[in-house]
């Protein structure tokens, strides 16, 4: 009893430092977090100035983060001045890939030849200007008016690619042509009939997120010498990182993505529990479909260890950095809670976190930023009762 009165006054000292450390911070972003000026006034301010006069393309960028992903709307600003521009721009580069492979009007011809296109064009080969057009002419009204209007604009994103340094352009790079690449092959392939198995949705995690984490890492490494000193142990676990962060996303979107004739859920997972995936439907009363989806949900939980393990890694001093990537790790975990609650949900929106657990993350991501014994005990304490386990193929 004694010794867990002693744990308990330790972990009371540390959040009481931590809380003093967070305060200040926490009062400068956490009301605001979710407001829109928010956002693009803290990216505004890095934003590169040529001679007095304001780069439009960057605020361009900065403006349509905004309408195509509230969530790296609001973790970007957190990242250091010389690395929001980067970051903001690979990720409106994968989202341009995304939307071509998304477009359900587009042949699988079609898809393959934009892309490819696209990927030429982010290497600085091509007309981004012709692109633009001729993809937005055939992009249906499947496809959002934000995203429309990013592809649209095709030319500003890539120019402002192409002015970032050579490291970072050969990451950005490197990520869009794996990106490209592992997409189309699964979506020459993609049915409501899901993955074959555990691996397959591995490969197809590493293709459309992994990647995205390696290139993160460069970026990271690029930016901080004391960081890429600890790249041999960052990459693999940022592989899981998008991992983890990717099957939150599959999971919850499980039943839009089968609306689209898509289904990135494993076989085999499904048939131990006795369900063949091609026959299941929103709202169906399966105990083979909620213990399929609880199973995802453990092994989705063991990659956001890992993510944490890779928090963990980048020094306390990048405070941004550790930010950036705790709000969208604490964010997938609450919503794999909801999803391990209630596996019958409909519909994303069932399992989607609220505006009031959006604001009580960033404020204790913030206020342990620093503390990484205070994060490993939040992270406990929001995973408490979900297994996590480990990983196959």
């Amino acid at each position: 009893m004694g010794q867990l009165v002693d744990v308990r006054s330790s972990i009371w000292a540390q959040v009481q430092l931590n809380t003093r450390l967070a305060c200040s911070d926490f009062c400068a972003t956490s009301e605001l977090a979710t407001d829109r000026q928010y956002s693009e006034t803290k990216i505004l301010m890095s934003i590169a100035v040529s001679n007095g006069v304001l780069d439009k393309n960057i605020a361009y960028q900065v403006e349509i983060l905004e309408e195509v992903s509230r969530t790296f709307a609001l973790t970007i600003p957190q990242l250091p001045e010389n690395l929001r521009v980067a970051v903001g721009n690979a990720y409106l580069i994968c989202r341009i890939a995304d939307t071509i492979e998304d477009e359900p009007t587009l042949t699988a011809a079609r898809k393959t030849e934009f892309s490819e296109r696209f990927t030429e064009i982010v290497r600085g080969k091509g007309d981004a200007e012709r692109f633009a057009v001729e993809l937005s002419r055939e992009l249906s009204s499947s496809t959002n008016e934000s995203e429309k209007d990013l592809v649209a604009n095709t030319a500003r994103v890539v120019e402002v690619t192409l002015r970032m340094n050579a490291t970072q352009r050969r990451a950005i790079e490197r990520c869009v042509t794996i990106m490209v690449g592992g997409m189309m092959q699964f979506q020459r392939n993609a049915s409501v009939e899901g993955l074959k198995d555990l691996s397959d949705m591995n490969r197809y995690c590493y293709c459309v997120a992994g990647v995205v984490g390696e290139m993160l890492t460069e970026l990271f490494c690029d930016h901080s010498i004391e960081i890429n000193s600890r790249k041999g142990k960052l990459l693999p676990l940022s592989v899981s990182f998008g991992q983890g962060l990717q099957m939150t996303n599959i999971l919850k979107d499980m039943w839009d993505d089968r609306k689209r004739g898509a289904c990135w859920l494993p076989k085999d997972t499904f048939e131990r529990n006795g369900l063949e995936l091609g026959l299941i439907s929103a709202g169906m009363d399966d105990p083979g479909l909620a213990n399929g989806i609880r199973e995802l949900v453990s092994v989705a939980l063991r990659h956001l260890k890992d993510a944490l393990d890779y928090v963990l890694l980048i020094p306390a001093s990048e405070i941004g950095i550790r930010r950036h990537c705790l709000w969208a790790l604490f964010f997938a975990v609450l919503t794999l809670r909801r999803i391990h609650a209630t596996p019958t949900f409909v519909r994303g929106e069932d399992v989607k976190i609220s505006r009031r657990s959006v604001k009580a993350t960033i404020f204790a991501a913030n206020l342990f930023a620093r503390s990484d014994m205070s994060l490993k005990l939040l992270f406990g304490s929001l995973t408490h009762g979900i297994p996590q386990t480990g990983f196959e193929g």
